[in-house]
């Protein structure tokens, strides 16, 4: 008999629908209200959005394309990526988008398995990489591109595409909206694959609609509530959110990871959805501070975890302690809440597991972070903490509708309308992800509390074992290393050897101002290599794991100048980091941590 904590289930009937009622709906509640707008979009009212999608899905049929085909989309996030994705929507093209930084040889690879007809560029250097791409497509593929002074030769510009579509009537377009059932496939996302070759997740209107409104019920959202969109489209979540925020009338500007912090205080969002590293970064910066201004935070930080806890406890802070914070909240926390925007309800967290520490001090300062859970291939959210059931260190209860269980080696399973359709092309895959009666295995290990509160401990192919027989789970001592204010990024390594050891890209601003304070000068290739540099690290990341157990504790620490990068191969367009890419960038360092001449020594240097 399975344990009580081996299940846990929210369920609801929630109805099948499709994107593009999604579409008409919106616009005929909220019509005249704004849309998109904002610094970067034209600004567009629910209204013009559906015009857009008029006239983009008569082009679509003038080029030949009906429904059930394909159109790629690669490029960032703006104004004209979502409009493209209506318009594909309302003409019942499935559109498949692509990651603006991948290089010509991925971006031909999505083109040729998905058989795309035709592809949507941002500019001149989107359009160069699909030229170069389309020379190996064994089909012909018609290009548009967004920005109309980069088009050139056959390709045609975003202003033309929509003129094809002038003629194109909105009785035509709405019936022809109507006509996509839930099953259809919606859109086909190739997995970033931090190993492998990527697949082909299609997904369907039924998939995308039904989470839209389970996240609906779970998080309250209205018309007041503004956003950015910033992570990138071409990945399931964001573009999910963006669903979800225009079927509530709310108004989104676009952005980048590169802009938001500035976009924040400009734009006063009301709420964000991010992956951790934007929480790890701000967290970092703060903690980094040095001198008195360092003191003060850190004191700071102790007064509001206190009120955190309480917080989280349901137990009030005594007078003393609200006393304490008041005068933190005016001289730290204060700051911290305006640089967000001074608006903000919430934030959303998923991607990854978030350190329940960095969260706790966003809290103490005022900033509630609702972390969530979910995969492409389950649109994403499954699980998500809410405003009134939350709890840190986990990644909430079940969305409506959906139904959690563990399997007996400890693997998340999700069943729910969510789920997706399958792996385009690739049905031993699918099978194999999706048994016959509907659990879907996510990859991700993980726990049940008796109330339903899921808590993630690692990627079931990230678990590796020493040489002494031993499982280290590394993503948790890594969200332990990166709450050091020294630590930048860490990825713990060991597979087979006789310990653990991590590779560490310090925090140079924090490491920067204490070498200073030492009388220590230099460029970064310069401090790493410093002997009273070296020392400080040592002791300020085996400090920040102390609580582990022996045989889970890093004993040597490898030192690298650059941090985890997309364009560099070491992070995924979603932020993960390549735990392969990185090792195999890093080999000799690594060989030479694991020499038994080394023995002796903790620290080393790329």
């Amino acid at each position: 008999m399975p344990k009580d904590t081996d299940y846990y289930a929210n369920p609801t009937d929630i109805p099948a629908g499709t994107l593009a009622e999604l579409l008409l709906d919106a616009v005929e509640e909220h019509g005249d209200r704004p849309a998109y707008g904002g610094p970067g979009d034209s600004g567009l009212s629910y209204a013009e959005v559906q015009d857009h999608a008029r006239r983009g899905a008569g082009a679509l049929r003038r080029l030949g394309l009906g429904r059930g085909e394909r159109a790629a989309i690669l490029s960032e996030n703006r104004l004209e990526w979502a409009l493209a994705d209506w318009s594909c929507l309302a003409a019942g093209v499935a559109d498949v988008p692509i990651y603006s930084t991948l290089p010509p040889y991925q971006v031909a690879y999505i083109l040729e398995d998905s058989g795309a007809a035709l592809v949507f560029v941002s500019d001149a250097e989107q359009l160069a990489k699909v030229r170069a791409a389309a020379a190996g497509l064994t089909h012909d593929i018609r290009i548009v591109v967004f920005d109309p002074t980069a088009a050139e030769g056959d390709a045609i510009s975003w202003p033309d595409f929509l003129a094809m579509g002038d003629d194109s009537e909105l009785s035509e377009c709405v019936a022809e909206a109507r006509q996509a059932e839930p099953d259809d496939v919606a859109t086909m996302i190739y997995t970033s694959g931090t190993t492998g070759r990527p697949k082909g997740v299609m997904l369907t209107h039924a998939n995308l609609t039904s989470n839209v409104r389970a996240t609906e019920r779970a998080i309250e959202i209205g018309t007041a509530d503004s956003s950015i969109s910033f992570l990138p489209l071409s990945h399931v979540l964001q573009r999910m959110v963006d669903y979800l925020l225009f079927a509530r009338g709310c108004t989104v500007t676009h952005g980048s990871i590169e802009t938001v912090a500035d976009d924040m205080k400009r734009l006063r969002p009301t709420l964000l959805v991010s992956v951790p590293r934007l929480y790890e970064k701000v967290y970092q910066r703060v903690q980094g501070a040095a001198g008195l201004k360092g003191r003060l935070v850190a004191w700071a930080t102790g007064v509001g975890r206190r009120v955190a806890l309480c917080r989280e406890s349901g137990v009030p802070p005594g007078l003393w302690v609200r006393m304490r914070y008041a005068v933190a909240d005016r001289l730290v926390f204060a700051r911290i809440r305006e640089a967000v925007g001074g608006r903000l309800r919430f934030f959303v967290s998923g991607g990854a597991a978030l350190a329940p520490e960095i969260n706790r001090f966003f809290l103490g300062a005022g900033v509630t972070i609702l972390e969530g859970y979910g995969l492409t291939e389950t649109s994403p959210v499954t699980n998500v903490n809410t405003l009134e059931h939350f709890r840190i260190g986990t990644v909430g209860r079940p969305v409506p509708g959906t139904e959690v269980r563990i399997a007996d080696d400890g693997e998340i399973l999700i069943r729910g309308p969510q789920v997706m359709k399958g792996y385009h092309g690739q049905e031993e895959a699918t099978r194999a992800a999706i048994s016959e009666d509907g659990w879907f295995s996510t990859g991700d290990i993980g726990e049940l509390s008796e109330d339903g509160y899921l808590s993630i401990t690692d990627r079931k192919k990230d678990l590796f074992k020493t040489s002494g027989g031993k499982y280290i789970a590394p993503q948790q001592i890594e969200n332990m290393l990166k709450q050091c204010a020294f630590v930048e990024e860490a990825l713990v390594i060991g597979e087979g050897r006789n310990f653990p050891a991590v590779l560490v890209a310090p925090a140079f601003e924090r490491l920067e101002a204490w070498a200073s304070e030492a009388g220590i000068r230099g460029e970064r290739a310069e401090l790493v290599a410093d002997s009273g540099c070296q020392e400080q690290l040592q002791r300020e990341i085996f400090a920040s794991v102390e609580e582990l157990a022996p045989f889970e504790t890093p004993k040597k620490i490898g030192l690298i100048v650059e941090p985890f990068d997309v364009e560099a191969g070491t992070l995924t367009p979603t932020q993960k980091v390549r735990r392969s890419a990185v090792q195999a960038m890093y080999a000799e360092l690594i060989e030479t941590m694991y020499r038994p001449e080394s023995l002796d020594k903790t620290v080393f240097v790329a």
